[in-house]
């Protein structure tokens, strides 16, 4: 099969009108006509995840998010981002990102987060009006099975998504968890949105520290980019082994992520 078989049936799960107006995501390098080797599945393209494509002999580099964010005004190597591009297209690897269309796609980003975390039957948190899919829009929101107290439930997340550090903040008026509203990587947009459907509990990636104030109802917590997005791997390896059995598919063994905690 060719490359540009896998990308639109990934499309078709998530398509490219789903992304937001600042994003870039789509086909960021490379050329689709050619038979598939395999996909190497990542959150971020480094050079090292590229050096891993080739050795394992594959042709497609399948990201979250998007190596090429802005434009290059020159290709020298002179950053990370030039010498993956010049990398990639000396090795003929093809690299793909699927990234706020994932995140808006109704089954996607957001709803793995909510499935990871056994929260049922969850709905955009803010829908995309006049969406070419029904059902999409930014971050979820549903319920947990049963009701958890607050330190449970901050188990609960920091052991599910790994976490070395869990921030949040302590709502004077909080009681137990069961609503559960979710944003993978920088959501403290929708805090607030969260809040107003009466959300017991609000999980993102990235919140700055004027953003923990105004909560007392709710427990809000920033738990990490990659740690919150780091099982958009699996959402994409599921998705293209429904429809390609046959394909060499493997998650990237690199940890992308640039922080590390003491």
């Amino acid at each position: 099969m060719k490359i540009k078989e896998v990308l639109s049936a990934l499309e078709r799960f998530a398509p490219l009108p789903l992304q937001d107006s600042f994003d870039n995501a789509g086909l960021q390098i490379g050329l689709t006509d050619a038979e598939v080797s395999g996909a190497l599945l990542c959150l971020d393209v480094t050079e090292a995840v590229i050096d891993e494509a080739i050795e394992l002999g594959y042709n497609l580099v399948i990201s979250h998010h998007p190596l090429l964010f802005r434009g290059l005004k020159c290709i020298s190597g002179g950053d990370y981002i030039q010498r993956c591009v010049m990398k990639a297209i000396k090795h003929d690897v093809v690299i793909y990102s699927a990234h706020t269309n994932l995140d808006n796609a109704p089954e996607g980003v957001n709803w793995w987060i909510c499935h990871k975390l056994g929260v049922k039957n969850p709905v955009a948190l803010a829908p995309q009006n006049g969406s070419i899919i029904p059902g999409a829009g930014a971050g979820m929101i549903g319920e947990l099975e049963k009701p958890m107290d607050v330190e449970s439930f901050l188990t609960l997340v920091k052991e599910t998504f790994r976490v070395g550090c869990v921030m949040h903040n302590k709502p004077s008026e909080a009681g137990l968890i069961q609503k559960v509203a979710v944003c993978g990587g920088a959501g403290a947009f929708l805090a607030s949105d969260a809040l107003g459907q009466q959300a017991d509990a609000f999980i993102t990636g990235e919140m700055k520290y004027h953003e923990f104030f105004g909560y007392d109802k709710m427990l809000v917590m920033s738990i990490g980019h990659y740690e919150s997005e780091q099982y958009t791997q699996e959402l994409f390896k599921n998705n293209i082994e429904k429809v390609f059995p046959g394909l060499p598919v493997k998650v990237t063994l690199v940890n992308t992520n640039p922080i590390y905690y003491l």
